[in-house]
């Protein structure tokens, strides 16, 4: 007899992760066969506990999107064709041979995008394909946002990575400089909850303060709000320091046994008094005193700085003070202060510290880090002709035409290159200059463990998400991508492929269940691994920050380099700039960015639901400047302005409001999606215009290359 068996629908719920920013809060995703009922916070989550942004439901809409890319695209005579992964991945691999064949190695260059950070195929396996392409032509994100602290921790610590993070929920002051942590939910602390977490610090009697050219929404809740003027923030940590020898208050204690030539620093300060600086970063002397004050008096206390502080022309040498001025106060490895954390699967002892300066850039000599060249040449590079011009790239999970210095030529210099490849699920502003573009899955249909959040965790836990859908027929994730690339590059060349058997059998799972296995916790009397995690959905809490100096040092002596040859001679820079040359009074503006919780990358743009809903009658892509600016220029709430820098000029409403300082304009990165031959239809209707037309590639913070977007001069007018 036949039998005819049908498929029984089940109601599934699965507990996983959200990937859209750095907080790690776990999610309970509701499923039937294939589709996504619902996506809210697993309230078992140890670390979590419930809590989830707006975002998380961003998730849904990534995986439903219709816009999304499903299967290779070819670009032909007659347009984009889809064909199969097996010729995609061949004529790829064939294609960047063939460049580098013809031009040299290092015509073939990289850009990997935020997006990989949050990815554990991508951070684990894409290396090999890097390496196989054997060329030092490799540009990020990294240089457009954290390099400072990369750079910091190098050479203080011994490692790129290891970044002591705020331990807020032991401090009783919190310091923020340059920082908006109730709408990046952290940044370099990884740390969901973050507005019950502040609220508990003032609860506790404690203080948050901050200190912004905006304020923000972290300020409006704030004990103490302080403007300042962008890119001045050195000025004020060299005063604050130089504040601390003055009234004796330096107390570094144990520290000195680790970093003994600590108050040298001292003797590099001498000039710095608020009095000197006060006027050049809009504060008063007394504002400054007090803060050091206050600071020295918490019973804990960490300062904390981050992408305002880090995006501007001495944001190196801003990162470095920060550091020093948590350790002058004691605050380094203490509860309550910057502490280490101590992750369950450490990659730091398996990755590269981070090289400096061994490698230039071609045209304008500036330094690589971590073997990565600064993002605000890689149009120069493309475009200007000799040995080792760019001639072919690859794109994974980036959108530098409009998160990069002077966007409008770097999207120029894109239509000059020979192959573009995109490793992406969306045609962007960036991907539609593409040859191949090459989707990946999205972040639900892949296994998952945060390889680099958890190591910028508030609290030590650990949590592995299997992947939730099985993967379909004709799709990939990034680690497959990036292994078959390598494997057909490895070939091509001559290279032996045994090791890639390996490597596809053990998956990036298997790599994590190695690194878990050889770490510093058990659970139930056996180390963990990924099987505990399976039988743990929920993940495991593993306690607070520990105190770990000296062990948490990389340097072979375990002392902390304090590196005073390479970070002290800027200060003749910041002399030059602030105090040997007379500014013009050209009623200039300065720029500075923002961040919205809804839209932390272009990909958001494109969920309904992450861009509905208004600012005061306003699409979020506006000009926010202050009502004595909006007399002085003559202009309007909500009135079309013309904003214009060195570099390019753009037209959006102005929004006038009390909270930002006076002399300041603040414009959202990430829009800007009004250019021809995208696919992404939700992004286009909310099009916006790009901040980085206006930012400026010849700019950057000299010590590390890294882009200044923030104290960028512009002028504005009302549209005619």
């Amino acid at each position: 007899m036949n039998m005819t068996s049908t498929a029984v629908s089940i109601e599934q719920k699965h507990y996983s992760t959200c990937t859209l920013c750095e907080a790690m809060c776990g999610i309970e995703v509701t499923t039937i066969n294939r589709e996504i009922l619902s996506i809210v916070g697993d309230k078992k989550n140890p670390f979590s506990e419930g809590h989830v942004c707006p975002k998380a439901m961003a998730l849904k809409d990534l995986y439903d999107d219709p816009d999304r890319i499903k299967m290779p695209l070819e670009k032909t005579t007659s347009g984009w064709q889809e064909i199969s992964w097996d010729d995609a991945l061949d004529k790829v691999a064939n294609g960047l041979f063939e460049i580098q064949q013809k031009y040299g190695v290092e015509s073939v260059a990289t850009y990997l995008g935020n997006p990989n950070a949050h990815n554990m195929g991508s951070i684990l396996y894409g290396p090999y394909f890097y390496r196989a392409l054997q060329s030092h032509s490799r540009f990020s994100a990294t240089s457009v946002d954290q390099l400072p602290h990369h750079i910091v921790s190098r050479k203080l610590f011994g490692h790129q990575s290891q970044i002591p993070i705020p331990d807020i929920d032991r401090t009783q002051y919190f310091m923020i400089i340059g920082g908006n942590p109730l709408a990046s939910n952290g940044s370099i602390m990884t740390v969901p909850h973050i507005k019950r977490r502040l609220k508990a610090i003032q609860s506790r009697q404690g203080k948050v303060v901050v200190v912004d050219p905006k304020q923000s929404e972290t300020a409006d809740m704030s004990s103490e709000h302080y403007f300042i003027k962008p890119g001045t923030d050195a000025l004020l940590l060299l005063a604050m320091i130089n504040t601390l020898f003055a009234t004796n208050k330096e107390a570094p204690a144990r520290l000195l046994e680790f970093a003994p030539q600590l108050l040298d620093v001292k003797d590099y300060v001498l000039p710095y008094t608020p009095h000197k600086v006060a006027t050049k970063i809009g504060m008063t002397a007394a504002q400054i005193e007090q803060l050091v004050s206050d600071f020295c008096a918490a019973e804990s206390a960490v300062c904390y700085g981050r992408m305002g502080a880090s995006v501007q022309a001495f944001g190196t040498l801003t990162q470095y003070l920060i550091m020093l001025f948590n350790m002058l106060t004691g605050n380094l490895d203490k509860p309550g202060g910057m502490m280490f954390t101590q992750p369950a699967a450490d990659f730091l002892p398996h990755s590269g510290r981070g090289s400096i300066g061994n490698f230039h850039t071609r045209v304008r000599k500036l330094p690589a880090f971590a073997g990565e060249f600064p993002v605000s040449a890689l149009a120069e590079e493309m475009t200007t002709p000799g040995e080792g011009q760019i001639k072919a790239m690859v794109i994974g999970a980036g959108n530098p035409v409009l998160t990069t210095p002077n966007g409008q030529q770097l999207d120029a210099a894109f239509e000059n290159l020979d192959f573009v490849v995109a490793v992406d699920f969306y045609m962007t502003e960036t991907t539609r200059h593409a040859n191949i573009i090459l989707p990946p899955v999205t972040a639900l249909e892949r296994d998952h463990y945060d390889i680099v959040f958890h190591n910028f965790a508030v609290r030590n836990s650990t949590k592995y998400s299997p992947a939730i859908f099985p993967p379909e027929a004709n799709s990939k994730t990034d680690w497959q991508i990036y292994l078959g690339l390598a494997e057909r590059l490895d070939k091509l060349n001559g290279l032996p492929t045994d090791k890639y058997q390996l490597l596809w059998d053990k998956k990036p799972t298997g790599v994590v269940d190695d690194m878990l296995q050889m770490g510093r916790y058990q659970h139930a009397g056996k180390p963990i691994s990924i099987a505990t995690l399976l039988d743990l959905p929920h993940g495991i809490d593993l306690g607070p920050l520990q105190a770990d100096l000296p062990d948490a040092i990389f340097h072979n002596d375990k002392k902390i380099d304090m590196s005073f040859d390479y970070f002290m001679p800027d200060l003749t820079r910041v002399n030059k700039h602030f105090f040997e040359i007379d500014l013009p009074d050209d009623d200039s503006l300065q720029l500075i960015g923002r961040r919205h919780l809804k839209t932390n990358n272009s990909w958001l743009h494109n969920s309904k639901r992450m861009v509905k809903g208004t600012n005061n009658g306003l699409s979020r892509c506006t000009a926010q400047i202050h009502p004595d600016d909006a007399v002085k220029f003559a202009i309007q709430d909500k009135q079309m302005i013309n904003v214009k820098s060195r570099v390019g000029e753009i037209s959006l409403p102005a929004e006038i409001t009390h909270k930002i300082m006076p002399g300041v304009i603040s414009i959202p990165h990430g829009w800007g999606h009004s250019k021809k031959g995208m696919r992404w239809k939700t992004a286009e209707q909310h099009a916006g215009v790009s901040v980085n037309d206006l930012t400026d590639e010849m700019v950057v913070d000299e010590l590390s290359g890294n882009a200044v977007l923030n104290g960028v001069p512009v002028w504005i007018e009302a549209s005619v």
